[in-house]
Order: C-alpha cells, then structure tokens, then sequence
C-alpha cells in the first residue's frame, strides 16, 4: 500500500501531462456545435440599417444562406470580408449578417468603407442571439438551409480556402440531399 502512495502522484503526473500535450494540437475552431442539425434559434431583432424594422428568422428562409456573426471592432471580420463580398458578388447564396455588440453607427460606416454583402442585418445588440447560437469567437459563420436547420459552423474567419474546401461540399451536399 505504501508504494501505491508513492506512485500515486507520478501517476496522476502523467496523465495529466498526457491530456495536457494532446490539448495543445487540437483545432479550436473544430469544436462541434449542439447546434448541427438543429434548428436555427427562432430571434426578431432590429435591423441594421432601418432600426424601425426587424430582422428575424423567417426572413432568411426559402433557400440556404450563410448567417455570419461580425462585429466592426472585429479585425478577423476584416480578413474575412473579401470573401464574403467574393460570394456575394457571385451570387453563391445569401448572406445575412448578425453585428454583434457593436455600435450602429461605426458597423453602418464599416459596411459603407469596405462594402456590404449583406442580404439583411440584425443587431444584436447584447450578444443574446450569439449566446442562443454558441459563439465563442469572432466572426463564426453559419450555413443553413432552406428550412432554417443548421448544417455547418465555422469559428474564425473564412479564407477562399475554408470556402472552396468545406463550405462548397458542405452547400452541395444540402442541395443534393434536397434540404434547400
């Protein structure tokens, strides 16, 4: 029994420091979402750029979009940029936005400086909507489909490369299973 308390802490050492080193070389932006597969969180916020109006869930549906949480305060959100206007340019699909916890006036100007892809915007003022849909950090993007179902999440910002590599497949798939 006494050697079991001496080993006992080497023990504990080693896997600690095993789960510890296999940490390190996990993805962060590959945690899974409980949202996949789910429903998109029913939401009625203002809307960006006619605060009288709101923007809500049923407004987006019909066909598959991408639903991208950004703020102006984001610099990821201006890496990303080009390639939403990319997309938007080439009419792939709809985007909408959720300008998370930002002020309305420097998220208008944002749009106005470096251009907006934009189909509509919902402010989400207090990050409420972002709580109901699990961000963690900023921009995520989502890819819905015509129902309003969650198929695909993505932390950080999107590179032509993430485009073409996971979101195409991913939007090809909801098409030829029918979901759009």
């Amino acid at each position: 029994m006494s050697n079991l308390k001496l080993f006992l802490p080497v023990i504990i050492f080693v896997l600690l420091g095993g789960l510890l080193w296999r940490g390190l070389y996990l993805d962060p932006r590959t945690l899974p979402s409980v949202l996949i597969d789910k429903p998109l969180p029913e939401f009625e916020l203002p809307a960006l750029q006619q605060p009288m109006e709101t923007v809500g869930k049923q407004d987006m549906l019909g066909e598959p979009f991408l639903l991208n949480v950004w703020g102006s305060w984001c610099p990821p959100c201006l890496q990303e940029h080009p390639v939403l206007m990319s997309i938007h340019d080439a009419g792939e699909l709809p985007i909408y936005g959720i300008n998370s916890k930002d002020i309305r006036i420097n998220a208008t100007e944002w749009l106005e400086d470096h251009g907006n892809p934009y189909v509509l915007n919902a402010v989400d003022a207090d990050g409420r909507l972002g709580i109901d849909l699990g961000v963690y950090g900023y921009p995520e993007t989502y890819l819905v489909d015509s129902a309003g179902v969650i198929r695909f999440k993505h932390v950080g910002p999107i590179t032509f490369q993430i485009w073409e590599q996971e979101l195409i497949p991913a939007l090809a798939e909801i098409r030829s299973t029918g979901k759009n």
